[in-house]
């Protein structure tokens, strides 16, 4: 089992990085909202302030890599340019699933990064269903002490397993474990889907079971169902997973659903995210950080100098689109009326 999850891992990697592994025909939903160009900003450029928290920690602009890989030796170097680019710019570091550093001895190197982002938020990561397969309060608790993590976060890939081969299926009675979790770990916990998205209903569900900010990772980027396709050697799995390519609610309108359904429950956007545009989007609309999971994975794999150079220039996109608006802050440009929904301009309504 250990090695099968070892080699797992790396086909992941494989695949996200050589394959289309994104849904077909469904989107972010991102392009029906639309800025209002101000020809007058009233903002100098160079102040323009991207500081935010998260976590109980301070960064420097509202962004978090998110959950991607580990264990194995590739999501090593992976995972520490990963951490060394994100020290160095002020955003979130997330771990691929624990599941391997708990289960296997090979590779767990590619989780100790906590001296490498010190002071950054480390996020530890961990399957929710695992909870139904003999994980429980110890285990989380092994995995914040081992990685050095201010946070754990359970992730709900139900689709996913469904067409993993020896995929794990039992999603009953899950909402009152992570309870359990939440309630017994001395650091936040929170919930994050792989790319399907997680809708207002559910995410008051897990708000009410303790679960301290959400990451909606909705459709329109990665397809996890797609890239379990490419491994499977199941020809059922293989055909139901393409009936399924589409599967999923778009990542805008799960921002929109959860902001609808809690108030003050931080939100993260993943799921798609390419620029910083999209990102200033996002954050209009109800997000509080934005996760870039695929867009840095190439780079990754070469070096910090080139992870750096991606977020410099998703920085830079956010900041020319908050410029573009007048926007000198990040609450001006959740507060901004310069923006267009699905046609509909907030500018030309009345207050």
């Amino acid at each position: 089992m250990t090695q099968e999850i070892n080699k797992r891992k790396t086909e992941h990697i494989r695949l996200c990085l050589t394959e289309n592994v994104e849904g077909v025909n469904k989107s972010t939903g991102l392009e029906g909202i639309s800025f209002i160009h101000n020809a007058l900003p009233d903002v100098n450029f160079s102040e323009i302030d991207l500081s935010t928290s998260f976590l109980g920690k301070t960064l420097k602009a509202p962004f978090l890599v998110s959950s991607m890989t580990g264990g194995s030796e590739l999501a090593t170097t992976i995972n520490r340019n990963l951490a060394q680019a994100a020290e160095e710019k002020g955003w979130v570091m997330a771990l691929g699933s624990t599941r391997a550093f708990v289960e296997s001895d090979a590779h767990r190197d590619s989780f100790a990064v906590r001296d490498l982002a010190p002071t950054v938020p480390l996020i530890a990561n961990l399957g929710a269903v695992q909870l139904n397969y003999g994980y429980g309060v110890e285990e989380c608790q092994t995995i914040i002490d081992k990685t050095g993590a201010d946070s754990l976060v359970l992730h709900l890939n139900s689709l996913q397993e469904v067409v993993q081969d020896g995929g794990d299926l039992n999603f009953a009675g899950l909402l009152s474990k992570i309870e359990k979790i939440c309630s017994a770990l001395d650091v936040p916990v929170g919930a994050k889907e792989v790319g399907f998205g997680i809708d207002g209903t559910v995410a008051k569900d897990l708000f009410e079971a303790g679960i301290s900010y959400v990451d909606v990772a909705g459709a329109g980027g990665t397809s996890w169902s797609q890239v379990e396709k490419m491994r499977s050697e199941d020809p059922l799995r293989k055909a139901a997973a393409e009936a399924f390519n589409s599967w999923g609610i778009p990542t805008k309108d799960c921002i929109v659903s959860v902001k609808n359904h809690i108030d003050g429950i931080p939100v993260v956007a993943s799921g798609g995210m390419k620029t910083g545009l999209d990102a200033a989007k996002a954050i209009t609309i109800g997000a509080d950080v934005v996760g870039f999971a695929r867009l840095l994975l190439e780079a990754a794999t070469e070096s910090v100098e080139k992870v750096v150079a991606v977020m410099d220039q998703i920085e830079f996109e956010l900041k020319m689109a908050m410029f573009g608006i007048g926007a000198g802050t990040l609450q001006e440009l959740k507060d901004t009326r310069r923006v267009e929904i699905m046609g509909r301009s907030l500018l030309e309504e009345k207050s």
